[in-house]
């Protein structure tokens, strides 16, 4: 099984959503509630995918007990960089139960902000069962 980070790297949605566990959490940087389930969770992941650009991965720390892992990003929203950090947990089985997502610097925060709402009916529609496959 690839690694979230290698999943995201290659682009493979499929890969991604094989490491949700069914009751993952998604804490968002830029809404109020998290989005509890594995659909809501991967639509909403394919949806960042499609705002935004030149994303890369420039650091990883893995805690002692290898459940808990900091991926560290840079990418672009539109004209705005921005920096963040994806806070993932695994459960007993190897999969994400728990991911929070934070991003600096504001300006780039309101751009995503902007660039998901835009998305979210397109991102609700896949939740529930709709296109899972069209990616950016």
């Amino acid at each position: 099984m690839k690694s979230f980070r290698q999943a995201v790297e290659a682009g493979d949605h499929a890969a991604v959503e094989a490491l949700l566990a069914e009751d993952v959490v998604f804490t968002s940087p830029v809404a109020f509630r998290p989005y509890p389930g594995k659909a809501i969770t991967a639509a909403i992941l394919r949806g960042v995918t499609r705002v935004f650009t030149d994303f890369r991965y420039v650091r990883e720390i893995v805690g002692a007990d290898g459940r808990d892992q900091a991926l560290v990003f840079t990418a672009k929203v539109g004209d705005r960089e921005i920096n963040g950090c994806d806070f993932l947990h695994f459960d007993e089985d190897g999969l994400i139960d728990d991911f929070t997502v934070m991003v600096r610097p504001l300006s780039a925060a309101q751009a995503l902000s902007a660039a998901m709402g835009a998305q979210f009916d397109r991102i609700a529609a896949e939740a529930a069962g709709g296109d899972r496959n069209s990616g950016g």
